[in-house]
């Protein structure tokens, strides 16, 4: 008997949790009628039942296939094991490096896209004026973040995330790869193409993330954090890939060495965005067996048990209140990513046009600025972390986050000033826009974390979705609205570029202060078991 048993042990121990296992040495010291009562107890799974389900589960043609109409155990939910990768499940390994390649396309496209746009013909670029580059600019980033919405909808009812992020990839790649040719037409088809395949891929591989873990994983916020950390990284190298590429003197030579014209080197770095899709591509395919059912197309229910139609639930005067909240929030993120998207539009040209990029006499590419803002990112994301969990119930309320993450951005932008004025002597020094990255993310870890906090916090639970959407509406709209502003550049007057920044400095500080009046009303609309 004893044995059997060890051989029996043997066969299912890499599929049974330790809960099972705890449940198993209980159960067998038992009586037999002991163990039938409580099998019974249980909803009839009795022991006997679970040894064939986790012999079932312990055999290679495993299809999860019940071995009888009875309920089994909660347990026996667990008994598979998950392969893990440094204690999180390994399917968060090939999500990690697809997104980082999928960032790595749309970070170095938009690092170039407004240069490109603006540069003489006889550059190579399209010859737009600024105003009309901001505004195709501002559309471009809007449409990126909008189609977020239809692209969950797709997946929810008709695709599945896992096949609706593969054919987004696949849309993006082909967007990038049209911009290799100099044709405005394609130009402007690549750009939709790659909004269109954002809006699958983007919402929808973070749902996968989510879905490698169960609802009250301990480790989900760490697995998000991780995968976050593949978005920066991504965002980090593009800008210095991209941009050597197409604004790089030492390529340039390096063309004119082979006999391809220096002017088309833009195209190489819409081409370089495209082979990094594609190597995310790559390995997402060949993570079959890792993503095995995440993301897979779930039928939807629509009656409930009785077979009528379930009621809707009327929304509280308390939710109504909570959304309310919610709603001015939203204003106030429109004005953040108004100034925040400021460095892929009028920063770049103002680092292009304006600003000294070299380093102890060697120059680099304007560009390679962008890679700042994720650097910064990286390495204030843990302090900023580390800062709230330290000051637990201290710290400040959500409204009063978003308040000091307007002061940061606003002061950013106050060190504009200054710089501005001096580009009437010439070219700045870069370490200005340094200046103004560092304080940026400064408010960003103040407002964007906690906004999606926010969001799942307080919206009610059937409209959480919605109010996701929402926020994407509200990102979207302050692209477009970083767009407009973009068109006030003007690189050879200094008092236009005082007034654009200086404008929107003390915009935002104006804000910043608004909202601070707003935040007992807000935390009223909150509620106290809420505000934090």
């Amino acid at each position: 008997m004893l044995r059997d048993q060890q051989r029996f042990v043997k066969k299912i121990g890499p599929f049974w949790s330790a809960a099972a296992w705890r449940r198993f040495v209980i159960d067998s010291a038992r009586p037999r009628s002991k163990r039938r009562q409580a099998a019974a107890l249980q909803g009839g799974a009795s022991f006997r039942n679970v040894h064939k389900t986790l012999l079932l589960r312990a055999s290679p043609g495993y299809i999860a296939a019940p071995m009888t109409d009875q309920p089994v155990v909660a347990e026996v939910e667990e008994a598979r094991t998950i392969p893990e990768f440094l204690g999180h499940p390994i399917g968060l390994v090939p999500l990690f490096f697809t997104e980082l390649w999928e960032r790595f396309s749309y970070y170095g496209m938009r690092s170039i896209l407004i240069l490109y746009m603006t540069s003489a013909a006889a550059q190579g670029g399209l010859g737009f004026d600024v105003k009309q580059a901001s505004s195709i600019y501002g559309w471009y980033t809007m449409a990126v973040y909008l189609t977020a919405l239809p692209g969950g909808w797709v997946a929810d009812y008709m695709t599945g995330a896992r096949l609706a992020v593969l054919l987004g990839g696949i849309i993006i790649a082909l967007g990038h790869f049209s911009m290799v040719f100099h044709s405005t037409s394609l130009v402007f088809l690549g750009m939709g193409l790659i909004a269109i395949g954002t809006g699958l891929l983007k919402p929808n591989i973070s749902v996968m993330v989510g879905k490698l873990y169960r609802e009250n994983d301990p480790r989900r916020d760490s697995g998000f954090s991780i995968f976050y950390m593949g978005i920066n990284i991504g965002a980090l190298l593009a800008p210095l890939a991209v941009g050597f590429l197409a604004k790089g003197e030492t390529f340039k030579r390096f063309l004119t060495s082979i006999g391809q014209d220096p002017a088309k080197s833009w195209h190489w770095g819409f081409g370089a965005a495209g082979v990094g899709m594609v190597v995310g591509l790559i390995v997402y395919l060949l993570s079959t067996r890792a993503l095995a059912g995440v993301g897979d197309k779930i039928p939807r229910a629509l009656k409930t048990t009785t077979g009528t139609a379930a009621p809707a639930q009327a929304l509280t005067p308390s939710d109504w209140k909570r959304i309310g909240a919610i709603l001015i929030l939203f204003v106030f993120t429109i004005l953040f990513w108004a100034a925040y998207e400021q460095k892929g539009a009028s920063l770049n040209l103002f680092a292009d046009k304006l600003t000294r990029t070299e380093i102890a006499g060697k120059s680099f590419p304007a560009p390679f600025l962008q890679s700042l803002t994720p650097m910064f990112v990286i390495l204030l994301t843990p302090l900023f972390s580390m800062l709230w969990i330290s000051l637990r119930d201290r710290q400040p309320s959500s409204p009063v986050k978003f308040t000091l993450g307007l002061l940061f951005i606003g002061t950013a932008y106050l060190l504009m000033i200054p710089a501005t004025m001096l580009t009437a002597q010439g070219r700045v020094s870069f370490w200005w826009l340094v200046g103004l990255y560092f304080l940026e993310v400064c408010g960003e870890m103040c407002l964007s974390p906690v906004g999606l906090s926010t969001v799942t916090k307080l919206a009610p639970a059937r409209l959480v979705g919605l109010m996701m959407g929402a926020w994407f509406l509200a990102t979207s709209l302050g692209n477009k609205l970083a767009g407009y502003l973009s068109g006030f550049f003007v690189a050879n007057d200094s008092w236009q570029l005082t007034k654009l920044y200086g404008g929107i400095a003390f915009g935002l500080l104006a804000s910043a202060i608004i909202l601070a009046l707003l935040t007992p009303t807000i935390k009223r609309l909150i509620g106290p078991s809420a505000t934090s």
